[in-house]
C-alpha cells in the first residue's frame, strides 16, 4: 500500500477543475477510459503520445501493476487495477467532498490575504512579552496587520534579524545599561548603531514571583543566598537569564548560593505556573505573567523592551503600519491596562541605539558631532587631507 501525499497549485479564477482533488495519473487513466487510446488522452490532456505513455509505464513500474491493457486491433482499456484505481478516487470523492471543499475554501482565505493590498505581515521574533501577544490581536483587528511572533530567547532573536530571518526582532535591557555590564557583553556584539533602528516599545517590571500572600516574605534576591528558597530560572540566551546574572553581579551573589538556578522552564508563563504548581518558591517574571496564575509580586527592576529592525526595513509598509498602530491612543490605553506595563515615551519613533544603549561612546572634538553611521566626527572639508598628484605624465 502507497502513502498519499497532498499538493495543491493557483488557478484562474475562471478556470473550471474538474474534481476537488487532482491527481496526474488519474488524469491519465481517466483520459484514456474517455477516448479509448493513449493518443487520444494525450490529445485530451495537450500532452505528447510520448510524455502519456512514458507516464503510464513510470507508473506501472512505481506501483508493481499493470494499468493498461493492449490488443491487436482493439482500443486500450484499462485493466482491472487501473480501473479499481479510478472507482476508488470517484468513491473517495463523493464522501470527503465537504471536507474537502471547506479545506479549499480555508486554503483560499488564508491566501486572499497575500492578494490584499491593504493587509501587512510582519515577522517578529522576540523574547517573551506579554505585552507583544496583546498587540498582536490589537493589531489584526484595528489595522490588518497580522504580526507572525515567534517567542525565543533576547539572543536568538537577534541572531534571527542579522540571518535575514525575521524583520523585527524583541529583546529588553534595564534602563541605560552601564558601559561594560552584562547587557553590553551579551547583545552590543550583535548590534550595529547605523545599520540596526530601535522602534519605541514599552517599558515594563521584571520582579519575584511568588505565591499569594507571599509566605516567605521575599523581598528581593539576597535573600535566596543559601536560604533553601526553591528558585526557578529561565534558560541561556533568555533576556530575563541576563538580567538575573546581571543583578546577581551588582550584588556580588554567587549562581551556586541560589538553589535551583539550573532549573529552567521556557517562559515567564511556564515560570509562573512552576510555581502556582507548588514546585518552587519564586521566579524571576513580568507581572502579568504572576497576576494570570494568582501568585504575588515584588517588583526588582523597570526595563526597556525594545523592537529593532535593519535601518533598510523602515520604509517598508508593514513597518509603517505597526508604527502607526504603536502610536494610536487605542493601543497605548490597552498596555497600560496590563500589569507591570506602560508605554514608552517615545512609543512607535524610530530612535538611535546610542541613545537607549550607551556603549558606543564616541569620542569627538568640540563642535564635531558624531555620525553615527561610522561613530567618528564628520570632516571638515579643510580637515582633509589633499589628495596627491600623480606622477605618471597625463594629456592636457
Amino acid at each position: 500500500m502507497h502513502r498519499l501525499q497532498f499538493h495543491y497549485t493557483f488557478v484562474p479564477q475562471t478556470e473550471q477543475q474538474p474534481g476537488l482533488i487532482r491527481n496526474p495519473l488519474l488524469d491519465l487513466l481517466h483520459a484514456v477510459q474517455e477516448s479509448g487510446s493513449i493518443s487520444g488522452a494525450a490529445r485530451v490532456l495537450s500532452l505528447s503520445y510520448r510524455h502519456v505513455w512514458g507516464e503510464l509505464k513510470r507508473w506501472e513500474n512505481e506501483l508493481g501493476n499493470e494499468l493498461l491493457i493492449w490488443e491487436k486491433g482493439q482500443a486500450a482499456r484499462l485493466s482491472e487495477f487501473g480501473t479499481k484505481l479510478l472507482w476508488a478516487e470517484r468513491q473517495a470523492q463523493a464522501r470527503l467532498s465537504p471536507q474537502i471543499e471547506s479545506l479549499r475554501a480555508d486554503l483560499e482565505r488564508a491566501y486572499a490575504l497575500a492578494f490584499d493590498d491593504t493587509v501587512h505581515v510582519l515577522t517578529l521574533y522576540a523574547s517573551h512579552d506579554d505585552a507583544l501577544s496583546a498587540l498582536r490581536t490589537h493589531a489584526a483587528q484595528a489595522e490588518q496587520l497580522h504580526l507572525d511572533v515567534r517567542f525565543m530567547g533576547s539572543v536568538d532573536a537577534l541572531r534571527a534579524l542579522n540571518e535575514g530571518r525575521c524583520v523585527l526582532a524583541g529583546f529588553h535591557t534595564m534602563q541605560q545599561p552601564a558601559a561594560g555590564s552584562l547587557a553590553e557583553r551579551t547583545y552590543k556584539p550583535l548590534l550595529k548603531p547605523g545599520l540596526h533602528k530601535i522602534i519605541g516599545f514599552a517599558r515594563r517590571t521584571q520582579g519575584l514571583m511568588v505565591a499569594k500572600g507571599n509566605p516567605l516574605g521575599l523581598q528581593g534576591l539576597a535573600q535566596l543566598a543559601d536560604s533553601g528558597v526553591r528558585f526557578v530560572n529561565r534558560a541561556l540566551g533568555t533576556g530575563t537569564r541576563v538580567l538575573l546574572d546581571e543583578l546577581l553581579q551588582q550584588q556580588r551573589i554567587a549562581r551556586t548560593r541560589i538553589k535551583g538556578y539550573r532549573h529552567t522552564e521556557p517562559s515567564h508563563a511556564a515560570v509562573a505556573q512552576a510555581i502556582a504548581a507548588g514546585q518552587a518558591d519564586t521566579g524571576l517574571g513580568i507581572e502579568a505573567a504572576a497576576r494570570a496564575r494568582g501568585l504575588d509580586f515584588v517588583p526588582l527592576v523597570e526595563e526597556d523592551y525594545h523592537l529593532v529592525c535593519l535601518k533598510s526595513a523602515l520604509d517598508e509598509p508593514a513597518v509603517q503600519a505597526l508604527r502607526a498602530v504603536l502610536q494610536s491612543g487605542e493601543w497605548q490605553q490597552q498596555l497600560q491596562q496590563l500589569p507591570g506595563y506602560r508605554a514608552a515615551e517615545s512609543m512607535g519613533e524610530v530612535l538611535a541605539m546610542s541613545r537607549l544603549l550607551p556603549w558606543w561612546n564616541y569620542r569627538k572634538p568640540k563642535g564635531k558631532p558624531a555620525d553615527e553611521e561610522t561613530g567618528k566626527a564628520p570632516q571638515r572639508a579643510q580637515d582633509r587631507k589633499p589628495q596627491k598628484m600623480s606622477s605618471r605624465p597625463g594629456r592636457k
